[in-house]
């Protein structure tokens, strides 16, 4: 233990210093027991327990590409269509549960006409989410 033995001076001055024996006592014996109980809850019976794969409870949908070219020619999944056959593919696309995206992808020269028609013809087909594909901006900028 940790004493003053022999001041010279004031016997009323105040010792600014702590005692931190008691407190690495009480540390030393909380470490001794959690060694000692560690091992004991550790000890387990043996079991092989079922391997098991987890299935997703709903499918994504398939999305859906319509591609607007510089002409304004509109193309289904790459092949090419026209607005009639386009307004009808989407109508039977939205029947389907669950309802697929439309992704629009629009060349930067074409008009905005165009793939406002594509647009056009998502609302008329009661398409629910519709979005437009960008290219992302080189790194750096």
């Amino acid at each position: 233990m940790a004493m003053n033995v022999g001041q010279e001076g004031d016997e009323d001055e105040v010792i600014a210093a702590i005692n931190t024996t008691p407190l690495v006592d009480v540390m030393l014996v909380l470490l001794i027991i959690f060694l000692i109980t560690i091992p004991v809850v550790t000890h387990t019976v043996p079991v092989r327990l079922p391997k098991e794969t987890v299935t997703p409870l709903q499918t994504k949908p398939d999305s859906i590409e319509v591609a607007v070219n510089r002409d304004g020619a509109l193309f289904w999944n790459e092949q090419p269509v026209d607005a009639a056959t386009l307004l009808a593919r989407l109508k039977a696309a939205s029947t389907r549960q669950p309802q697929p995206e439309v992704h629009v992808r629009g060349d930067e020269a074409s008009r905005y006409e165009a793939i406002g028609r594509v647009v056009s013809a998502c609302e008329r087909a009661g398409i629910a989410k519709v979005s437009f594909i960008t290219q992302p901006p080189a790194r750096g900028g």
